[in-house]
């Protein structure tokens, strides 16, 4: 046969193929934690950045505090809404 190159693959050829193999595996599970990460992270940034435009607004007079209390207890309701739904 004229593109024979000899008894197959050799020893450095397995572990190249064997490293690529947990590398590309390493890379998937990464890739997965990172996806997740950024999602829980966003939503839980969301709340906060709500709670702190809320400080602010108070801060400024621009509502008084049982309007800041019954906002806070609105977005406790929905952040339990969500939470039981899922």
């Amino acid at each position: 046969m004229m593109w024979y190159w000899g008894a197959g693959m050799h020893w450095w050829g397995w572990m190249f193929g064997a490293f690529a193999m947990v590398l590309f595996w390493v890379a998937v599970v990464v890739a997965f934690f990172w996806a997740i990460g950024n999602l829980g992270g966003r939503r839980l940034g969301e709340r906060s950045d709500a709670k702190r435009i809320l400080d602010e607004r108070l801060a400024r007079g621009e509502i008084d505090a049982e309007e800041y209390r019954r906002l806070i207890d609105t977005m406790k309701e929905g952040s339990t809404r969500q939470h039981s739904n899922s």
